[in-house]
């Protein structure tokens, strides 16, 4: 399996020591019209996030603080990635089983979704998600 890894410019005033600054355009930086931004925050390193795949949404995920680790699933092999930068982010594609996990104490995940929250866009069940995406009959 392959997780799209982005990496976005970062700018700095080479005039003070001011600070950095990432910004994202959709259908630029973020390979989609974003349609939605959240973020989560608070979470113990033990706990686990998302458990779940998106029927037909498509997000990027950027931890802007702090670290993370994600884990991705085509069902057949997955991918660990570890988010530890506001200029990365991994594209995680619809019918795609996300995890996230090891959260470090001050991090913030912000999550780019090229749709409106659904309910019912959500895959919640691994198994469903395996026989709709074709691995198992």
């Amino acid at each position: 399996m392959y997780a799209e890894k982005l990496s976005f410019a970062v700018h700095d005033d080479e005039e003070c020591s001011c600070g950095y600054l990432v910004a994202l355009e959709g259908q630029k930086d973020i390979p989609f019209e974003i349609r939605r931004v959240f973020f989560i925050y608070g979470v113990d390193y033990n706990e686990k996030r998302g458990s779940h795949a998106h029927r037909r949404s498509r997000q990027v995920l950027v931890c802007v603080h702090g670290s993370c680790e994600i884990i991705l699933s085509d069902g057949r092999e997955s991918e660990r990635i570890v988010l530890d930068s506001p200029d990365k982010g991994v594209v995680q594609e619809a019918l795609i089983w996300g995890e996230m996990e090891h959260f470090s104490k001050d991090a913030v995940l912000m999550v780019f979704s090229d749709s409106s929250y659904d309910p019912d866009e959500y895959i919640r069940n691994y198994d469903e998600f395996l026989t709709l995406a074709g691995v198992v009959s």
